[in-house]
């Protein structure tokens, strides 16, 4: 069955035989995802879809990873993150300022 996972890379690892491995962080826990181009080891993201995962490492950015049916990664989709200290900031100012 397709489906989806959302969060953010909080690490990658890149290695000098181009492996990659990327700590990506969704519902509370972390998951490790890894490409290797070494077909003896396991690797279970493609190319492609790791270096764009990497590439988000210490930005703003939300990533939503979707799988197929056969539970292999698919496609990602990027977006900004929204701040939720900003939004709480602004929820407790409107607050204590009723009237604006």
């Amino acid at each position: 069955m397709a489906h989806s996972i959302f969060g953010q890379v909080l690490a990658v690892r890149k290695f000098v035989n181009g492996d990659i491995e990327v700590d990506f962080y969704h519902d509370e826990k972390i998951t490790e995802y890894r490409y290797s181009s070494d077909t003896s080891r396991l690797g279970n993201f493609p190319k492609e879809l790791i270096e764009n995962l990497a590439s988000t490492l210490a930005t703003d950015i939300c990533i939503e990873i979707f799988f197929g049916d056969d539970g292999n990664p698919t496609y990602v989709e990027l977006e900004e993150c929204d701040d939720e200290d900003d939004s709480e900031e602004e929820e407790e100012f409107d607050e204590d300022n009723p009237e604006e």
